[in-house]
Order: C-alpha cells, then structure tokens, then sequence
C-alpha cells in the first residue's frame, strides 16, 4: 500500500472518532452540576435528623383562694368557681375594694354629688340615689364614717357571664349633733362581667338590714 493511501485511511479514521464523539454528546447530553444524585438503594444513606416533638404547655394549677376573714366556708366552693373562669378574681383584694367603693360611694351621697359615683354603681343605683338627694333638696349630709368593723361576703351567684356578690358592712356613722355613732350594717351587692376587660365591680343592689 502506498504512503498516500495511508494518510487518507489515517483521516476517515478521525473523522470517523469525531461523528462518533458529537453523537455521543448528543445523545447523552452533558453534565452541568446539577443532575440528580443517584442512591444505591442497597446502601443506607445519612441517618434523618428529626426534630424532637414539642411537648404540649401544661396549664399551671392556681393556688388554692384564701377566704376573707369572718366568710362562711359554705362559700368556698362557689368563690372558686368564680375563680376558675375569673383569673383575676381574688376574694381578699375584692373585698378591700369593696370596702373602698363603700366609702366613697356614701361620701358622694352624702355631699349630693352623684357625679363622683360615676364608674362605681349601676346607672339603677345612680338613678335612685340622685331621687334620694333631689327629695333632700340637695341638701349636704354632715355624716362621716368613724370606723368599718366588718366586710363580709355574704352570697356569691352566677348568671350566665355576670357575677354578683354580697356584701355585709357594719360601721359605724357619725352625724352632726350626735355624740354617739351609730352602728349600721348595709347589705350591697356588686356585679362584673367576667369576660369584660374592665376589672371594676359596680354596685347594682343596696339594703339596710334590719
């Protein structure tokens, strides 16, 4: 064979490599960095980490209520019921605002201003304690209140969200040209609705006993 026969045998050959290495690509495509991982699904992969499940909130029990001094235990259960669907509800601290309604709720009739009883009783009480001082022809009372002997919760009722409570107060009540104060004991219930973000107690019912 002769030398020129050869060099044409040596370039079909490359030409042949080449078509073969473009098909190649073609059909196999190439790669880019992101092809699909393959897994040998005979070999275990990487262990899955898994988040440790969250332990639902456990409600913190609330502390057993104190009774206010001199208050009948036939109540407990009744006063803790009001608790459990009244958080803020604590029969000590009710008590001494009661006590403080009480005072400037008398002061306030007494002086004949119904004005400062605004936020304290129930439009009915106000109603009924501004007849009270219109009949007196507006007239100041010179009462004063010498000492509060007991507070003592006497009911505690529930109907449907609104909570009432009463209230027995002895005092003692000076007037002008008295020397002695006399002693009084008023029967005043008071009334919240117990999903109302207001946390004040108004004065709905009073009554003198006997």
């Amino acid at each position: 064979m002769s030398e020129g026969s050869n060099w044409v045998e040596i370039v079909l050959l490359a030409m042949l490599a080449a078509f073969i290495g473009l098909r190649l690509v073609s059909v196999l495509g190439k790669r880019t960095g992101h092809e699909p991982v393959v897994t040998d699904k005979f070999r275990p992969g990487a262990a899955e980490v898994n988040a440790a499940p969250l332990r639902p909130l456990e409600a913190t029990p609330r502390a057993p209520i104190k009774l206010p001094e001199g208050t009948n235990h036939a109540l407990m259960p009744a006063l803790t019921a009001l608790a459990e669907v009244d958080p803020n509800f604590e029969p000590q601290r009710f008590v001494a605002a009661a006590t403080s309604a009480y005072q400037m709720i008398l002061e306030a009739f007494w002086t004949g201003s119904t004005s400062a009883m605004d936020g304290l009783v129930s439009d009915e009480v106000q109603d009924n304690f501004a007849a009270a001082i219109e009949a007196r022809e507006g007239a100041r009372l010179s009462n004063r209140i010498v000492g509060i002997d007991a507070v003592t919760i006497t009911g505690v009722e529930m109907a449907g969200q609104m909570a009432e409570i009463t209230v027995r107060f002895v005092s003692r009540i000076a007037s002008q040209g008295e020397e002695t104060p006399a002693e009084t004991a008023d029967i005043w219930t008071f009334s919240r609705h117990i999903t109302s973000p207001d946390p004040a107690w108004l004065l709905i019912a009073t009554d003198a006993e006997a």
